[in-house]
């Protein structure tokens, strides 16, 4: 954290926080299926939220231990299947930083700026936590950033109020005792309880402008990789090695672009230099194939040889020559012409 006499205009760093996601919930809604284990974009729906939280200093997970796309602490509500705030308690008591981050592992369309705008109002205020609201004004309790005094606080005296158990509560107990700070997202709020939800979301990462995003995340998560792709600027060297040298060599290009960068050193700096070299050298290619073209006859081929007409068909044969000694056409006959020979028209006879 930043030291109190520092001047305002220093760039503060993140705040540390700790993660608990609930993944263990029954999914009645979907038939009993391991929600959190449903494809969205390529990704299991946990792995995208963990995706969201992945600067966190520990990620709990309440469920039952599953792999995952990156390493996090296990824990579970006694009895299993306790309900959400009993979930909460357990995984609450893995973590010790005084921030902590809740989310449920449902949400498609969580990413980590989201996670940060919650943390940043949470440091703004003086208030206990800050969560996301759906479409409908609805509190959303497992999108939230929490104090942890504040929070572990008020599930012991919900506890003690039910006889030590959380079992069976529901959240919106929580939310009732807690000062909020609450914000407007219908994107970020958007979670999955039924398979309309699934098709809702799939359809929506597919659309043309979140593709691309989209696909990138997932390929990076599928290779290891944790780097800023700019990946309009890739794109662009890819059209230029297309346009000025052949369409094969833009996949090609961007390949060697990458392998460049990571032979550097990696990071976007090494990218953006390596894309920058590919670039002028595909812009020099297509200069130099421009020069060469106003030299060249209209009838003339690229390499010399003399060229098609553009009426000529490449399957058209050519057309008899005449004997410059007799006149005579020479070369094969078409079948009308020997007909015509062997049955000449009446008259025609000399």
């Amino acid at each position: 954290m930043t030291s109190p006499e520092r001047s305002e205009t220093v760039h503060k760093p993140p705040v540390a926080y700790d993660a608990v996601v609930l993944a263990g919930g029954a999914a009645r809604r979907l038939g009993g299926v391991d929600k959190p284990g449903i494809r969205v974009g390529g990704r299991a729906l946990l792995d995208r939220v963990l995706g969201a939280c992945a600067d966190a200093r520990t990620t709990v997970v309440v469920a039952d231990p599953r792999p995952t796309a990156r390493p996090v602490a296990w824990a579970r509500e006694d009895p299993p299947g306790g309900g959400p705030l009993a979930a909460l308690d357990a995984g609450v008591r893995h973590t010790d930083a005084d921030r902590l981050v809740v989310l449920s592992a449902d949400l498609p369309f969580l990413q980590e700026p989201t996670v940060r705008r919650l943390l940043d109002a949470l440091a703004q205020a003086p208030a206990d936590g800050a969560l996301l609201t759906d479409p409908d004004g609805r509190d959303q309790p497992l999108v939230a950033a929490y104090r942890a005094e504040p929070l572990r606080r008020t599930l012991a005296g919900l506890a003690a109020e039910h006889g030590g158990s959380l079992t069976g509560l529901p959240l919106r107990r929580l939310t009732a005792t807690l000062d909020l700070i609450r914000i407007a997202d219908p994107v970020a709020s958007f979670d999955c309880d039924t398979w309309d939800d699934i098709a809702a979301a799939r359809a929506r990462i597919r659309e043309h402008g979140h593709v691309l995003e989209e696909w990138i995340s997932v390929v990076k998560d599928e290779l290891g990789i944790d780097l800023d792709v700019d990946f309009r600027g890739l794109l662009d060297v890819a059209r230029d090695a297309a346009h000025g040298v052949a369409r094969p060599a833009a996949p090609l290009t961007t390949f060697l672009v990458g392998y460049a960068a990571a032979q550097a050193g990696g990071g976007p700096e090494a990218v953006a230099e390596a894309s920058r070299k590919a670039t002028a050298l595909a812009l020099r290619w297509a200069e130099e194939n421009a020069d060469d073209k106003p030299d060249q006859k209209p009838d003339q081929k690229a390499d010399g040889k003399p060229g098609r007409k553009p009426d000529e068909r490449p399957d058209q044969e050519a057309a008899p020559k005449a004997d410059q000694q007799t006149g005579r056409r020479t070369g094969k006959q078409p079948d009308a012409d020997r007909a015509n020979q062997a049955n000449p028209a009446p008259g025609a006879a000399g």
